[in-house]
């Protein structure tokens, strides 16, 4: 159930940044096609965050160390692009126009939204 409660905060956190970065399309025109959207591009933004994350993370560690982990904003926007490039490839209404300032931005502000809603919505796996 935590997987699921988990994937629909992404897709809130990823609907919110739609509304409030101009570089972000969901350009599916119904309610429920917008939904389903969501949810396919906040699973493969799960996805690519949970194959790509550590090896970039693990590879680029001199890189975290060096930059006092500010290069983490530059492979989180690079991971946000990467998600609507896949997106695209599968034929789903949601583009990221530009690294700077969308992609950066976006990644950004669903990082920061999905941490602030996972605090509020518990996921039961604290029983």
């Amino acid at each position: 159930m935590g997987i699921i409660i988990r994937l629909v905060i992404t897709a809130v956190s990823l609907w919110i940044s739609t509304l409030v970065i101009d570089g972000i399309d969901l350009t599916t025109g119904s309610t429920t096609g917008k939904a389903g959207t969501l949810l396919a591009v906040a699973a493969i933004f799960g996805l690519v965050n949970a194959v790509l994350r550590p090896i970039v993370k693990t590879v680029g560690c001199g890189l975290y160390v060096f930059t006092l982990g500010l290069i983490a904003l530059i492979v989180n926007g690079l991971l946000f692009m990467l998600t609507s490039w896949i997106a695209g490839q599968l034929d789903l209404g949601f583009h990221v126009d530009g690294f700077w300032p969308s992609a950066v931005l976006g990644a950004l502000l669903v990082g920061i939204v999905s941490w602030v809603l996972n605090m509020l919505v518990p996921d039961g796996g604290d029983d």
